[in-house]
């Protein structure tokens, strides 16, 4: 039996693979990537490397075993994900895996936003096939934020059409964690279970700005926009338009409260509380 992790070489997977190399042994993890050579480190680390593509699915047909408990990790591009994730839970199924543990969306069924229909349509898919499965519904990263400081710095501000509305985010590694946890727990803890997975403490874009402001001694604060004249700013600055597009209905999800949650779960996996935004924030900014 292998912990198999897919998409193991993007900023989510590598921090999983951390945190399972905390709890297990690195023989027991295998590593499933496009391109082995970006993957040598985790290599080098004693982790097997297994390739396979979601967009060929006959690539899929060697990473995973009988008994193995597998993550799948959400791919990244939006508009094609469900095909992608469906040829995985085909190949998981067609294995035999023990587990298959999917990183979901706060909300499951329940979320109502653009970002979210995927989520929902793999969930569904993961049901219909019958495997013995955990659901990781993700809240926001804070990171979705931070890793784009440089145009709030360069320009004073926090755009956005999110109005009062809050958010329970967690640092990503709060979210790796919680999936390294699920991985090796007993299984019959987890099987069945959909984990709402949020921070401990939710903020609003304006609070944001404000601790951005603290951390740096700028002048920042939140401006709200039309959902319009949000999307245009998106646009011209490069994000194409269909995602764009999604930003700006996260937002208007944001302002709805569909990211607010703040439940135990992900605090209650992870064994200790949830990284505070400063925290995140501070990080961001030593490394931009």
């Amino acid at each position: 039996m292998s912990i198999v992790v897919t998409g193991a070489t993007g900023l989510l997977g590598r921090l999983v693979i951390t945190e399972l190399l905390h709890r297990v042994p690195a023989s027991s993890v295998v590593a499933v990537v496009r391109d082995k050579a970006k993957a040598a480190d985790l290599a080098e680390r004693g982790i097997e490397l297994r390739v396979a593509d979601y967009d060929e699915p006959e690539t899929l047909a060697g990473p995973f075993g009988a008994g193995d408990r597998v993550l799948l990790i959400s791919g990244s591009e939006v508009g094609r994900r469900v095909p992608q994730h469906a040829a995985v839970v085909s190949a998981a199924k067609a294995a035999g895996v023990a587990q298959l543990a999917y990183t979901g969306i706060l909300g499951g069924p329940e979320a109502d936003f653009l970002l979210a229909d995927e989520h929902r349509a793999t969930e569904r898919a993961i049901l219909d096939s019958g495997l013995p499965h955990t659901f990781l519904r993700n809240g926001w990263y804070t990171e979705n934020y931070t890793a784009n400081l440089a145009p709030v710095l360069a320009h004073g501000a926090v755009v956005g059409n999110a109005g009062e509305g809050r958010i329970a985010s967690a640092a990503r590694a709060d979210y790796a964690a919680a999936a390294a946890a699920v991985l090796t727990g007993p299984l019959e803890e987890h099987l069945g279970r959909a984990y709402e997975l949020s921070g401990d403490v939710s903020w609003s874009l304006a609070e944001y700005a404000a601790e951005v402001a603290r951390q740096t001694g700028r002048e920042i604060a939140y401006t709200e926009v039309p959902a319009a004249a949000h999307l245009e700013i998106l646009v011209g600055a490069g994000v194409p338009q269909p995602f764009a597009e999604i930003l700006v209905d996260v937002d208007a999800a944001i302002a709805r409260g569909a990211l607010a949650a703040r439940g135990d779960d992900l605090s209650r996996l992870i064994g200790r509380p949830t990284t505070p935004l400063a925290e995140t924030v501070a990080a961001a900014l030593a490394t931009s």
